[in-house]
């Protein structure tokens, strides 16, 4: 039933053109994170000669963010993702980065 729901899920245009590529740019640095540290730790070390020292670590950082940013089935993952965080807010109010899972105090 819930499947059915997300499929039926109309969205708007601030959504399928600013929220959910959002949500593809966080996901692809997490999945990127690796060349992401590098390209921070290059940066760290270079100082004012970044541009020149890091344009190897940032390139291959840009071809990993972009091969996520042009693949479809990453797009609908995320696009899922977004609708399923979307209904869970409307129905329970809560946005999903104040959603905390309560663990029992006592066992």
């Amino acid at each position: 039933m819930e499947a059915t729901k997300a499929e039926e899920v109309k969205l708007r245009h601030v959504e399928k053109d600013v929220l959910i590529p959002q949500k593809m740019r966080e996901k692809a640095k997490e999945r990127c994170a690796d060349r992401v540290e590098a390209f921070t730790q290059c940066c760290k070390d270079s100082g004012f000669f970044m541009v020149f020292k890091c344009q190897e670590v940032n390139t291959a950082l840009k071809d990993c963010l972009t091969k996520h940013y042009m693949d479809p089935d990453f797009y609908e993952m995320c696009k899922q993702e977004y609708i399923h965080e979307k209904l869970e807010f409307q129905r329970t109010g809560i946005p999903t980065k104040n959603r905390q899972q309560k663990l029992p105090t006592s066992i």
